[in-house]
């Protein structure tokens, strides 16, 4: 690592030459990704020159025991000694930490997209449960969550939910929600007291800027219909909802929760845009985790992340065999608990790969 103290100071210095030229200040694209890769290198070079200031501290006193000769001298520098072996193996994991290539994608918002499986009304439910979950969280960070999309049931659940959540931190957060979340409960309606099982998918996408990707407009059919579903006056009045497709892929989004056809336009060419850009993504990298195929699965039970088990207040998260006894806690939005044990063994698993 040391051997690369000085490629990574000649890169700082041109980044820093190029960001105090005027060009680059005029191209905020450009500016913004040399901001950011300064931010990356220059932990690394502090803690490289810190790595290289201890091996030459005990280069020092190693070479200082092989020539003393006083007893004394030479337990104070072994004692020394010892404590420069520790920082420098503190000093070491914190490098290779920092030179874990930062994720791309971590500073963006997000759209996340939950799905009724199998489980008919009590997967709907539990897809609204799961929503309200995640807007707890969202609170509690002060994050702003809002509803794309929905497709709600009579009776307060919902067979499809698009929202989007924007603030600090929201991909690097929510990102390993993405997958099937399989619940055990007795539902509502069930008479018997028996347990039933349902499934939930959630898909967890980048939100893609204008930037990011470009949608041509003779690429999109856009058509108008009348809203469909519980909602308010306007719903199947008035030619409000839209259907976007996009034509060279197939895919299609349905916005219709605005009485406004502009507003669900707006809000279904937001969603498009990051499906795409998801779509780029895992083209670029289809071994990743945010590959949306292996994150969403059809919705059976058998594809699972996470279990939630009411009658045992458990929550099994079978990625990492994390089990928490705090479901009703979780439930209420205190994800922390389930979310940093995540992050740990990603980044774990980058620095084994790293």
């Amino acid at each position: 690592m040391l051997e690369k103290l000085a490629e990574y100071q000649s890169q700082l210095e041109q980044i820093d030459l190029q960001l105090a030229d005027g060009a680059t200040m005029r191209d905020m694209n450009l500016y913004k990704k040399l901001t950011q890769e300064r931010s990356h290198l220059q932990p690394i070079v502090d803690e490289l020159s810190r790595l290289q200031e201890i091996a030459d501290q005990i280069a020092d006193a190693k070479e200082l025991l092989k020539e003393e000769t006083d007893t004394e001298m030479i337990a104070l520098t072994r004692e020394e000694l010892e404590n420069l072996e520790a920082a420098l193996e503190k000093t070491t994991s914190k490098v290779k930490l920092l030179l874990i290539p930062p994720d791309p994608l971590a500073g963006k918002d997000i759209i996340m997209e939950i799905r009724a499986g199998t489980g008919g009304e009590e997967a709907a439910l539990f897809a609204a449960d799961l929503f309200r979950m995640y807007s707890h969280y969202a609170d509690s960070r002060s994050w702003k969550m809002d509803i794309l999309s929905s497709n709600e049931t009579g009776i307060g659940g919902y067979k499809e939910l698009i929202v989007s959540i924007s603030g600090k931190d929201v991909y690097a957060s929510l990102q390993y929600e993405s997958g099937v979340h399989r619940v055990q409960r007795v539902p509502e309606t069930e008479s018997g007291g028996r347990i039933h099982t349902s499934a939930v998918t959630v898909a967890v996408l980048a939100e893609a800027e204008e930037t990011d990707i470009e949608i041509r407009t003779e690429d999109l059919k856009v058509e108008t219909m009348r809203s469909s579903g519980p909602g308010g006056q306007s719903v199947n009045t008035t030619d409000s909802a839209v259907r976007m497709t996009h034509l060279p892929t197939g895919l299609v989004v349905v916005c219709q929760d605005e009485k406004s056809q502009i507003k669900n336009r707006a809000k279904a060419l937001r969603v498009l845009r990051s499906r795409l850009f998801e779509m780029e993504e895992e083209k670029k990298a289809k071994e990743r985790a945010e590959d949306r195929k292996s994150q969403v699965g059809s919705g059976d039970r058998s594809e699972r992340i996470r279990t939630y088990n009411f009658p045992q207040n458990r929550l099994t998260d079978h990625r990492i065999n994390l089990t928490l006894y705090k479901l009703d806690l979780i439930m209420a939005g205190n994800l922390d608990e389930v979310i940093e044990p995540l992050k740990i063994a990603s980044g774990e698993a980058a620095l084994a790969e790293a």
